[in-house]
């Protein structure tokens, strides 16, 4: 049982004198990664500033550690939550390290002289984070990927309960954004804190977090488990996706499918289709493929870009049906491409697709 840490009673944000949206509802617990995903300006962001009290609330009220935050001192937050938002850290002549060293300033007097215990553990964030490498250079000279790299580890130097992130993969190349999730995932792990953050990453959220937050301009839209929430159907109205679609399966979009009447017929199969129907899709040359059984992974991005798959019921052999209507269309289109080298008992129909349309003179990519 996870314990309940940060959690939000009805809360209200926004900006002036307008509530941008309002009863939101979130509790985060030890132990759990909360990401809030959605449209760009839906708000996430704000959401975050009010929760760490950047931005003041319009109603409602947000509790750490079981009190009122705006009850608590700075100091008493600061021990608990460690912040890590898109805003530009304003600093001069302040190396990476210097920078990571205010992490642990919360636990210094008030001349923030920093002990050799917190010096070990600057240079423990400063490593698990790769950035040793740049610990002494000007804080201002490096990377935007750099700069994120290092301000996650003066999160984790703070030593908090839980961190609060506003895009933290931004900036960020695919290493780096692997192992930054793979490090947040190993403190929620081993030293049971809370992480609440916001993802432009769909797929990343779909994979880290043990909760979804959707936010929709106006409003919480819906909560719940990442199989819950990442449907196809539900991610596409969510973020009003009119040009390609969302793959719940693979996580991932796929491009709009080339319009107009099947030029190529993909003979496929095992995965070995699919780099070639995104080369169709790139060249604007709309295909159709078959025969392809259900449960086959090339089947699930050829519903996304062909002209018209003939599919098969998963682990049957090809009916005759199949077969003539796989035929019927291979007739109408110009060439033929076959992606796969070898053929085995529950698809032999497929070698003999290929070498009907060898034998019609059809044209072989």
């Amino acid at each position: 049982m996870r314990d309940k840490y940060m959690y939000t009673d009805r809360l209200a944000v926004g900006y002036g004198n307008k509530i941008l949206i309002d009863d939101i509802d979130i509790n985060v617990e030890k132990g759990q990664i909360i990401a809030l995903i959605g449209p760009n300006g839906a708000g996430k962001s704000t959401i975050l500033k009010t929760i760490i009290g950047q931005l003041d609330s319009k109603d409602g009220t947000v509790y750490l550690a079981g009190k009122k935050m705006s009850e608590m001192s700075g100091h008493e937050v600061s021990v608990k939550m460690s912040v890590m938002m898109t805003d530009r850290l304003k600093t001069e002549l302040m190396t990476c390290r210097d920078v990571v060293n205010t992490g642990r300033y919360p636990y210094t007097g008030r001349l923030g002289i920093l002990s050799a215990a917190d010096h070990e553990k600057v240079d423990e964030a400063i490593e698990l984070v790769g950035g040793e490498d740049i610990a002494d250079r000007d804080f201002m000279e490096i990377s935007d990927g750099q700069r994120q790299r290092i301000m996650l580890a003066k999160a984790i130097c703070q030593e908090p309960e839980i961190i609060v992130l506003d895009e933290p993969t931004s900036f960020l190349d695919i290493r780096h954004k692997l192992e930054l999730i793979s490090i947040l995932k190993k403190m929620v792990k081993e030293r049971n804190i809370a992480v609440i953050m916001s993802l432009h990453e769909i797929d990343l959220a779909q994979k880290v977090a043990d909760k979804i937050v959707c936010v929709k301009g106006d409003r919480i839209d819906r909560s719940g488990e990442p199989d819950e929430i990442f449907t196809s159907d539900y991610i596409e109205k969510l973020y009003d996706i009119r040009k390609g679609s969302y793959n719940e399966l693979f996580g991932g979009i796929e491009l709009e499918r080339a319009g107009g009447m099947a030029e190529v017929f993909v003979i496929s199969g095992n995965g070995t289709g699919i780099p070639y129907y995104r080369k169709c899709q790139r060249e604007g040359i709309p295909f159709a493929t078959g025969i392809i059984h259900e449960n086959d992974v090339d089947c699930q991005v050829a519903e996304a870009l062909a002209v018209e798959v003939i599919k098969e019921k998963a682990f049957n052999h090809i009916t005759d049906e199949s077969f003539e209507r796989a035929v019927e269309i291979m007739n109408k289109c110009k060439s033929v491409k076959c992606t796969l080298d070898v053929f085995g008992d529950i698809n032999v129909e497929n070698k003999k697709l290929y070498e009907i349309a060898k034998s019609t003179g059809k044209k072989i990519l």
